[in-house]
């Protein structure tokens, strides 16, 4: 507890280790709260908690509430998980796919994510994931980067077509993306105008900086 304490006046190092995905992983205490980050950017907890958590506020907590599936492709420290189980009192089943073992390893060890009986974390590549599994889902979370970079096959097509069919009607995806050049802006611009009149997207910039959120609905 002490380092805790100790972590409103500096940072405290609590674990820090190679990852063949993640390349490096640090849980640090900082401000009273324990966070995960990579080298150059917060994984879970922190910053990416507050980035999520408004994410989900806009989309609706009484509406996720009565969600029966929720799928994350890319679980990290499982801060969103968190939110959505303690904060929002979400009841149903929720899938965690992270490809990073080391990761989920420090979810568990850390931040204890394997308290919520309702969670089934799965290790694996969220894109071999989306193309074996046969369910259905009423909220789809992409948080998926390596650092501060993002996979190309997010914003692929294919992909996006899946995801698509994964998703219920009245179903939402949730995709948080970073935006740190003016080639992210484009890539971005250019997604929005993947999704037709069977889907209601928005795009909420500039969320703590250099964040860009998406909600999208599917409408049938």
């Amino acid at each position: 507890m002490l380092a805790k304490y100790l972590s409103y006046l500096i940072p405290i190092n609590v674990v820090k280790k190679k990852s063949t995905v993640s390349k490096t992983l640090e849980v640090t205490w900082n401000n009273g709260q324990l966070v995960l980050d990579s080298k150059n950017t917060n994984y879970s907890f922190g910053s990416l908690q507050r980035i999520l958590r408004k994410g989900l506020k806009y989309i609706g907590f009484e509406r996720i509430r009565n969600f029966k599936s929720i799928l994350v492709l890319g679980v990290a420290g499982g801060s969103v998980i968190e939110t959505l189980v303690e904060e929002i009192q979400f009841k149903g089943q929720i899938t965690g796919v992270e490809i990073d073992a080391d990761i989920l390893q420090i979810a568990k060890d850390y931040f204890k994510i394997d308290r919520f009986a309702n969670l089934e974390l799965i290790a694996d590549d969220a894109f071999e994931f989306i193309l074996k599994t046969k369910e259905h889902y009423d909220l789809i979370i992409i948080d998926i980067f390596q650092d501060t970079q993002m996979p190309n096959f997010l914003f692929q097509d294919f992909f996006i077509q899946r995801i698509n069919a994964l998703l219920k009607t009245e179903g939402f995806i949730l995709f948080n993306t970073m935006v740190l050049t003016d080639k992210d802006r484009a890539r971005n611009l250019d997604y929005r105008k993947k999704f037709n009149a069977d889907f209601s997207l928005r795009m909420y910039p500039k969320v703590e900086e250099h964040n860009e959120l998406f909600t999208i609905k599917k409408l049938h």
